[in-house]
């Protein structure tokens, strides 16, 4: 994903305008849930779900969907599981649902508008956007790293 950034930036910029979250905060969480875009979640054809958050799909979800194996946390405990998660056209659209998800929801409400890289991960995980433990330490060291910084850069 170290080329990515730039392609994404444009949409991170969009959705930053929306939460007033800083667009390289949403950068850095999609690096995360996508392993750098190297683990995005793919169709059984092997095409792009797009989806660099890992949104699931609940049951309100009317759009296309991916299955796909992932690690929860139930109790503390990594446990395998097969989710079902939200498709996507398009990088803009995986943005433009991850900025609804966060602005139209109360249960990221304190998520909204933050400007500290460590305070955003950690009331992400507050929030339980993640099962893992460690999320908020993950996406705060990705903030605060090097390796967005040069992707960024380019």
């Amino acid at each position: 994903m170290c080329r990515q950034p730039p392609a994404i930036w444009p949409h991170a910029v969009e959705a930053s305008r929306s939460t007033g979250i800083p667009p390289q905060f949403l950068v850095a969480q999609s690096a995360l849930e996508s392993g750098w875009g190297r683990n995005e979640l793919r169709h059984a054809d092997g095409s792009s779900s797009h989806n660099l958050f890992g949104i699931k799909a609940g049951k309100n979800w009317s759009g296309a969907t991916v299955e796909a194996a992932t690690t929860e946390y139930v109790n503390g405990q990594p446990q395998q599981v097969v989710e079902r998660f939200r498709a996507y056209a398009s990088y803009e659209e995986s943005f433009r649902d991850y900025a609804v998800l966060l602005r139209d929801s109360s249960r990221y409400s304190s998520v909204i508008g933050s400007q500290d890289g460590t305070e955003f991960a950690r009331r992400l995980q507050q929030a339980g956007y993640a099962t893992d433990p460690m999320y908020a330490d993950k996406l705060a060291r990705i903030i605060n790293g090097p390796t967005l910084r040069q992707a960024l850069i380019g």
